[in-house]
């Protein structure tokens, strides 16, 4: 899984699998759920992201891999 933020356009893209998008779903005004060809979902979209999440915090609470990745 990996989450980054695009400054540039204010969006948040959470990428929870490698496999391809093949179809795309807003569930509410700008944020947008991708799904592989089985249905499953492969990743989430936030735009205007700074302006309905608090981005000044980001916490992994009991998270099951040993290996972390944390990166500014």
């Amino acid at each position: 899984m990996r989450v980054e933020y695009y400054a540039e356009t204010d969006s948040l893209y959470i990428d929870l699998s490698e496999k391809p998008s093949k179809e795309s779903l807003e569930v509410v005004p700008g944020v947008v759920i991708d799904f592989d060809e089985n249905n499953h979902i492969v990743g989430i979209d936030v735009d205007s992201a700074s302006k309905i999440l608090n981005l000044s915090r980001f916490e992994i609470l009991d998270f099951p891999s040993k290996k972390m990745v944390l990166s500014p």
